[in-house]
């Protein structure tokens, strides 16, 4: 390529460019490389010659935005699944995938009708007997994973509000990082994490639990299905923009290292902050920030591989605008948004019908379009309505009926007042 190009990579493909050079630079061996990347020595070897040969480019698909040459066509799709509704409709994958190739000439996979069907609602995934649980092999590098959690406790013995530890453990050196936030929740977990990347880098991946803030509970929209993806918690999108690589655990014992953790931390770090008296949450993380080398250093084991797999934040990369909340509103036609019932002018004129809003960790709000930061101002005085007050209505009064000459009323009401 030319000098002063562009070149346009995903953090996914950052994350696997910054091994790469690992190998290259011998400071790893290709074997170690495709274990952490997942991938075939035979590939590793292949994407080194190619990096080596292109630069960056080297790491980025040729195929990027081209659809695959294997792509089942649409239409061979909707008439298997209209095939099975009409008349394989409670056949299993397997046996309706033979029957379409015996009988309808259609040549399919059990695999591939199967997730056809489980898309369209029309088959369900069968759950299988739990499996034996087995011992897990540590990481070899440190950065590799990283085990985290959030810990609620009486932590302060009853001198302060309880609090929450935010709790991180490598996997094969038994690192520790933590810090006392108020709550478990989204800003919490993103703080902690920015903290952790600016001591140590980015991990190449995260092992925590199924909690709400970790793993969206929502159901996909609309757009979701178009796209074929799922939905994302704040922290899980976070995650991915950095290149993360998140794995949820399906029960505590899978995150077993981190629980151990928590219940020495129950044990040992409250009885030093008793003995130090302390009484709040910033005496707390003073308190970790001087305890937890010395922790680290006793009970720190050395991994099978020295090297280290934290990638340092790109130069230009704003952890602040990717750890953050983030969410789309419309603009109104006066320049106006709302968020969180307050109500936000924008300065900048631009031609949009959405914007996004970011609550930063410290609470902050910034409003950005296509990339690029808005002039705003919060909009604290709104002009209130003028009481026009409640109409009255004037009720008249009724006269009295008369009724006409001769009318039997009449009569009647004159030989009444006769007798």
């Amino acid at each position: 390529m030319e000098e002063g190009s562009i070149i346009m990579i995903s953090q996914r493909e950052l994350r696997r460019l910054s091994i790469i050079h690992k190998v290259i630079d011998k400071r790893l061996k290709q074997v170690d490389a495709a274990n952490i990347l997942c991938l075939s020595e035979r590939h590793i070897r292949r994407v080194t010659k190619k990096v080596r040969k292109e630069g960056c480019m080297g790491i980025v698909h040729k195929l990027r935005g081209k659809s695959s040459n294997r792509a089942i066509p649409k239409e061979k799709k909707e008439k298997a699944i209209e095939l099975y509704k009409e008349k394989y409709r409670g056949f299993g994958p397997l046996l309706a995938s033979e029957k379409l190739l015996e009988i309808d000439k259609v040549k399919l996979s059990d695999e591939t009708l199967r997730k056809w069907l489980i898309e369209k609602g029309e088959w369900k995934i069968k759950r299988r007997a739990r499996k034996h649980r087995q011992w897990r092999e540590r990481k070899q590098c440190f950065g590799e994973m990283v085990q985290m959690d959030g810990s609620h406790h009486d932590w302060l013995e009853g001198r302060g509000a309880e609090l929450v530890l935010m709790g991180y453990i490598d996997d094969a050196t038994n690192n520790v990082f933590g810090r006392f936030y108020d709550y478990e929740g989204t800003i919490p977990a993103m703080d902690s994490l920015k903290r952790y990347i600016e001591k140590y880098g980015i991990p190449n991946s995260i092992y925590l639990d199924r909690h709400t803030t970790y793993k969206s509970n929502a159901k996909p929209t609309i757009e979701d299905e178009l796209n074929d993806r799922k939905p994302l918690s704040q922290f899980e999108r976070a995650a991915d923009e950095l290149g993360i690589e998140i794995i949820h655990a399906y029960s505590p014992q899978a995150k077993g290292r981190v629980e151990r953790l928590f219940g020495t931390f129950q044990d040992r770090v409250i009885k030093e902050m008793r003995l130090k008296e302390i009484k709040g949450k910033e005496e707390a993380n003073e308190f970790l920030e001087g305890y937890l080398p010395i922790y680290n250093q006793r009970f720190g084991v050395e991994p099978a591989k020295k090297t280290d797999l934290h990638r340092a934040v790109p130069k230009g990369l704003n952890l602040d605008d990717i750890l953050c909340k983030k969410a789309e509103r419309a603009l109104k036609k006066d320049f106006t948004i709302s968020y969180e019932n307050k109500l936000y002018q924008i300065e900048d004129k631009i031609r949009a019908k959405r914007v996004t809003v970011q609550e930063h960790i410290n609470g902050n709000i910034s409003l950005r379009y296509k990339n690029r930061a808005l002039h705003s101002k919060e909009i604290t005085n709104r002009p209130k309505r003028a009481n026009k007050g409640q109409k009255t209505y004037l009720s008249k009064l009724k006269k009295p009926y008369i009724s006409p000459k001769g009318h039997p009323q009449r009569k009647f009401n004159i030989r009444s007042h006769s007798q």
